[in-house]
């Protein structure tokens, strides 16, 4: 590329990165003032909820398609949360380790301010898996963080089988809801997720799923038969990680053509993405990391479009996602844990690397990547990934990422 046009921005990459308003603000480089971002969102301040609802599951209760992830400094922004609120945006998710292990104090903080706007938020928190007393002693701290005597959703969070989670969890899920301090229980899984959520289908005990899904994701038979199968079953399902992935480098025509497709409908490649999963009529909401006003209008102003995508737009993010498949890790971890004899959690650590690079979150990757077992982390360098590279449905470069892991997360 010659210096002029790196000086002139004149490529395909500069372009799309241009077009992305939730892009900017995660970078720094926008900012609304709340009364812009209120005005984007088409609503004022004591204006009805802006954001469409659907029923989660056989709970019965119907709660907003957009749900605040809450990995990040809810602490000080408590004006986001109020905009949140304001803009029907009320189902709140956190987890004991998110923010710095400060997510639920700020939430908490909320509520304590705004003691009435408990009976407006579905709250769902989670906590690695674990044995009943531990559980119980984690939902207690939790409740006083969140300054609330009840949750709406309990989790143990990155289930990747369902024995992860232990036998008497179900009849411990049972006695919490009997005592009043959660309403519903379920789990979070961002690997091996069709088999978690067929695995779920066939239990009693499942109220919920959050679960890695996105335009990569979706159109796959499997993920279409597990969610299937949850849906039959009564299982509200919640998506995650919607966007897929970060930025991928690549000179692909379907990202240019998918963004100069997208930007004539007024929509940003992200705003898309966030279309896209609600065309999946199961999902009852997605849970996204909206840490500033602009990303917070912007997914809010998407979900308010009720137009159906067009087979079309459909059928660009499908031909995206394969064209950049070697950038993306899709969570299948028992494939690339066999391949590798179960010497390292292959997928585990591929979450770390999308917590550092994709969202920013260094502190969570490190914490996350440090929970791993230390002489597990110690052999990262050492095993032979080969068979895991031929085996990888998207022809991962696994162990130039594991190598980069272990440098960048020690």
């Amino acid at each position: 590329m010659s210096e002029q046009k790196r000086r002139d921005g004149l490529t395909r990459r500069g372009f799309i990165k241009t077009l992305g308003l939730g892009g900017m603000a995660a970078t720094g480089l926008a900012a609304v003032s709340a009364s812009e971002a209120t005005a984007a969102a088409g609503k004022n301040e004591g204006g009805a909820a802006s954001v469409p609802r659907r029923k989660l599951g056989k709970t019965e209760v119907e709660v907003p398609v957009l749900c605040l992830g809450g990995m990040f400094d809810t602490l000080n922004n408590q004006l986001l949360l109020k905009q949140s609120h304001n803009w029907g945006v009320t189902f709140w998710d956190t987890a004991e380790s998110y923010g710095g292990g400060m997510s639920e104090e700020g939430y908490g903080r909320y509520i304590k301010r705004n003691p009435d706007a408990r009976r407006d938020l579905f709250i769902c928190s989670k906590y690695k898996p674990s044995p009943p007393e531990k559980m119980t002693e984690a939902l207690d701290a939790a409740l006083k963080r969140l300054s609330t005597d009840y949750v709406d959703l309990y989790c143990p969070h990155g289930v990747s089988n369902l024995k992860d989670i232990d036998s008497r969890i179900p009849a411990w899920a049972a006695e919490m809801k009997k005592s009043g301090k959660m309403r519903f229980f379920g789990f979070s899984c961002h690997t091996n997720m069709e088999e978690c959520l067929l695995a779920a289908a066939r239990t009693n005990y499942v109220d919920v799923i959050l679960f890695s899904y996105n335009f990569r994701l979706m159109h796959t038979p499997g993920m279409k038969e597990a969610v299937a199968a949850c849906a039959s079953a009564g299982i509200g399902l919640v998506a995650m990680k919607t966007q897929g992935g970060g930025p991928v480098k690549t000179d692909s025509e379907a990202e240019l053509q998918m963004a100069g497709r997208f930007l004539q409908k007024g929509l940003t490649d992200k705003q898309a993405k966030v279309r896209a999963v609600l065309e999946e009529p199961n999902i009852a909401s997605i849970c996204s990391q909206m840490p500033t006003l602009t990303i917070l209008s912007a997914n809010v102003s998407a979900t308010r479009d009720s137009g159906a995508m067009a087979s079309e737009e459909m059928d660009l993010l499908r031909r995206y996602a394969a064209e950049t498949r070697q950038g993306y890790c899709a969570g299948c971890g028992r494939i690339c844990s066999e391949a590798v004899s179960g010497a390292v959690p292959v997928s585990e650590v591929m979450r770390c690397l999308m917590y550092y690079r994709d969202y920013g979150e260094r502190d969570l990757a490190r914490e996350v990547f440090a929970g791993i077992p230390e002489d597990v982390r110690a052999r990262l360098n050492d095993v032979d990934y080969g068979r895991a590279e031929k085996a990888c449905p998207h022809g991962l470069a696994i162990a130039k990422l594991m190598r980069e892991a272990s440098e960048m997360l020690a």
